[in-house]
């Protein structure tokens, strides 16, 4: 999308609210600017913490869940390491 604005006196640039809301930003967050050919405006995402820890904590469960393995003993593997890398 190319959008045409006005630079007000002192640099501002008020970027419409319907853009705004396109790309969740929202009053008091933080923008990240790239020069380069231009200038570039990238929202930087918010992280709700407590969504973060609920995640990271059902994650933690699953994992705590999943039936233990057990390693191989060098006399119970199958194939040899040679034949492993002959085919």
């Amino acid at each position: 999308m190319t959008l045409k604005l006005k630079i007000g006196r002192k640099g501002y640039v008020i970027i419409p609210k319907a853009i705004r809301e396109s790309v969740g930003i929202e009053e008091g967050d933080e923008v990240i600017v790239e020069v380069g050919d231009g200038i570039t405006l990238k929202p930087i995402k918010r992280v709700n913490i407590e969504e973060l820890r609920s995640a990271l904590k059902g994650h933690l469960e699953r994992l705590r869940a999943l039936p233990r393995l057990k390693e191989p003993t060098p006399g119970e593997m199958r194939i040899s390491l040679e034949e492993e890398f002959d085919e």
